[in-house]
C-alpha cells in the first residue's frame, strides 16, 4: 500500500508526561515563594522573571501568533499601574479592587481604541499604537490628580509581603501560558495563524478578522495590566516615565526574540535570559541596550527562528505543541 499522510485529533494522553512535569515545576515553585526557601533577592527575580513571562506571552499572541506587532504595550503597563495607585491611594480601596481595576480599565480602553487601529495594518498599526501610548504619557505628565511627574504611591495596609507576591506573580504567568495554549489548539489559533501568514486569504476562507483581532488584543491588554499591576505593587510607586516608557515593549519585543517568535515556550526562555542580563548589565547603564541590541542582531542572523524555535526545529519537538492535528505515515 502506498504511503498516505492521515490526519488525526491529537490525544490528551499524548501530552500527558509534558503536563506532569509541568506541573512539578509549578509546585516546586509555588513551595519556593510560600515556604521561603529562597532569600528575598531570589524571589526578587523570580518575581521580574514570571512577570516578563506574561508580557511575553501576550506580545508573543499579538505579534507571534496573529502577526499584530504592537509597540504599544506600555499603555496597559501605565494604565494598571496608575489604577492600582489612584484605587489605593486616592480611593482607598484594597489591593485585590486595584488590580482588577486595572483590567476593567485596560479592557475598556482596549476596545475603545479597537475602533480606530483596526482601521490600519502593518507599519501604520504599529506606529499607532506607540503613539497613542505616547499621548496618554503625556496626559498624565500634566494630571493634578495623579501629582503629574511626581509619581503616585501604591498605599495598601498591611502591604503584601514578597511571597505573597511572588505567589500571585507565578499564578498569572501560569495562567497566561495556560490561556495562550489553549486558545492556540482551537478553531480560533488556527484563524489567528492563517491572519499572521496572508490576512487576505485568512478572511477569504471565513475567518472573521476583526473578532479574532479584538480577542486577542482584549486578552493581551487585561494579562499585560494584571502583571503590570502586581510589578507596581512590588515596586511600590509608579511615574509617568516608568509606566508608559517605550523601554517596556522593547523587552518583549526582547524576550520573544530571543526565545523564539510564534512558541508558547520562547517568550519562557527569553524571559530568564532578560532579567538576567538585565541584572548583569545593571552596572553598565550607558551600554546595556546597545550590548542587548547586538545581541538581537546576532540573535536574528544566527537564530532566526529564536532559542526556542530553533531547537523544536531541530529535534523536532515541542515542548507546548499548539497545534490541534499530528501527522504520521501508515503504509
Amino acid at each position: 500500500m502506498s504511503d498516505k499522510r492521515l490526519q488525526r485529533p491529537v490525544r490528551v494522553l499524548d501530552s500527558l508526561p509534558m503536563l506532569i512535569v509541568c506541573i512539578a515545576v509549578v509546585s516546586v515553585l509555588y513551595a519556593v515563594c510560600l515556604l521561603r526557601i529562597a532569600s528575598n533577592n531570589a524571589m526578587r527575580y523570580m518575581i521580574q522573571i514570571f512577570l516578563y513571562i506574561t508580557m511575553g506571552q501576550m506580545w508573543n499572541l499579538l505579534s507571534g501568533f496573529a502577526g499584530m506587532t504592537s509597540l504599544g504595550q506600555q499603555l496597559y503597563i501605565g494604565l494598571a499601574g496608575y489604577s492600582v495607585a489612584i484605587a489605593t491611594a486616592k480611593l482607598h480601596l484594597t489591593l485585590g479592587v486595584g488590580l482588577v481595576m486595572s483590567v476593567a480599565v485596560s479592557v475598556v480602553v482596549a476596545l475603545v481604541l479597537s475602533l480606530l487601529l483596526f482601521r490600519m495594518e502593518g507599519m501604520y498599526f504599529s506606529i499607532a499604537t506607540w503613539v497613542v501610548a505616547e499621548a496618554f504619557e503625556k496626559l498624565f505628565l500634566s494630571w493634578k490628580y495623579v501629582e503629574q511627574g511626581s509619581g503616585l504611591t501604591i498605599r495598601v495596609v498591611p502591604y503584601p509581603k514578597i511571597e505573597e507576591i511572588c505567589a500571585v506573580s507565578l499564578t498569572v504567568c501560569v495562567m497566561s501560558i495556560a490561556v495562550v495554549y489553549l486558545l492556540l489548539r482551537t478553531r480560533t489559533g488556527l484563524g489567528l495563524t492563517a491572519m499572521r501568514d496572508n490576512l487576505t486569504a485568512a478572511s477569504a476562507v471565513g475567518v472573521n478578522v476583526f473578532n479574532h483581532k479584538l480577542l486577542v488584543y482584549v486578552i493581551a491588554a487585561a494579562f499585560t495590566a494584571v502583571s503590570a499591576g502586581i510589578f507596581f505593587v512590588n515596586k511600590g510607586i509608579v511615574y509617568p516615565e516608568s509606566g508608559f516608557g517605550i523601554s517596556w515593549t522593547v523587552s518583549m519585543i526582547f524576550i520573544v526574540t530571543i526565545g523564539g517568535s510564534g512558541t508558547v515556550s520562547g517568550p519562557i526562555t527569553g524571559a530568564v535570559i532578560y532579567v538576567f542580563l538585565q541584572e548583569l548589565l545593571a552596572h553598565y547603564p550607558g551600554w546595556s541596550n546597545i550590548i542587548l541590541g547586538a545581541i538581537t542582531i546576532l540573535v536574528i542572523f544566527f537564530l532566526p527562528k529564536g532559542i526556542m524555535g530553533t531547537l523544536q526545529e531541530k529535534l523536532r519537538f515541542e515542548i507546548f505543541s499548539a497545534k490541534r492535528f499530528s501527522f504520521a505515515k501508515h503504509k
